[in-house]
């Protein structure tokens, strides 16, 4: 079941998840999390909603090294490259935070080859969440994929690995690693990020519960809970 919450715009939804991890956050301090520890395993998502979202939680009132963070995707470009969502995150985030570099889990693409990076990232799932997340961010494109699993291909029903190798990703570059649809199903939450008149299609197929090998994003679900934060030029 998807709960879909209307905001006015892109900076709203921002506001709203920046302001809904402050509070996941501060829960998991007294409750423990997902895993009981006090540490909270977050995945991040890349896009203009994602990337918005860190840039708002700068001076956030959260205990960082009790916090780990994953990635939902990446591209096969260094870290330093503009296209990596782990460079991207640390220019809006993580280079301004108190927070270990042990608690950043990128894909190390760019030093590793792509086999031997979701090999090691499968590693580092086991390692590092091996009960899942508290929480993943997942922005969304027009025709309705989530990380890198695109609509019609291996990735959008792949149903046991958590980290798979994209070789043909019809939005460049080809190659990239992303987490599965059984990666996103070990998240307590799921929160789809969506902005944009150009996803509003997008956006009614997921909150109507589409075919996920159609519409990748309508296969995102959560143990708790599916949030759907659209902004209403995205709303379905």
């Amino acid at each position: 079941m998807v709960t879909v919450c209307p905001v006015s715009d892109l900076d709203a939804i921002a506001s709203a998840a920046a302001e809904k991890i402050v509070g996941l956050c501060q829960s998991a301090a007294k409750d423990g999390g997902v895993t009981g520890d006090g540490t909270v395993r977050i995945v991040l998502t890349g896009g203009g909603a994602g990337i918005r979202t860190l840039e708002k939680l700068v001076d956030a009132p959260i205990n960082w090294s009790r916090v780990h963070l994953f990635f939902g995707d990446e591209r096969n470009v260094p870290v330093t490259d503009p296209e990596s969502n782990e460079g991207q995150a640390r220019q809006a985030l993580l280079n301004h935070i108190d927070i270990p570099e042990e608690n950043i889990h990128g894909y190390r693409l760019g030093e590793l080859s792509l086999s031997d990076a979701v090999e090691e990232y499968t590693q580092v799932l086991h390692n590092y969440a091996p009960q899942g997340f508290d929480l993943h961010l997942l922005g969304m494109g027009g025709e309705g994929h989530i990380n890198s699993i695109f609509p019609h291909t291996e990735a959008a029903v792949e149903e046991t690995r958590l980290v798979i190798p994209v070789t043909d990703s019809p939005k460049p570059p080809a190659e990239r690693a992303t987490l599965t649809f059984p990666a996103i199903a070990r998240a307590q939450r799921v929160w789809l990020l969506v902005a944009g008149a150009e996803k509003a299609e997008a956006a009614h197929h997921v909150a109507a519960g589409a075919n996920p090998l159609d519409w990748p994003a309508a296969g995102a679900r959560g143990i708790q809970e599916t949030l759907l934060i659209v902004a209403q030029d995205a709303a379905p």
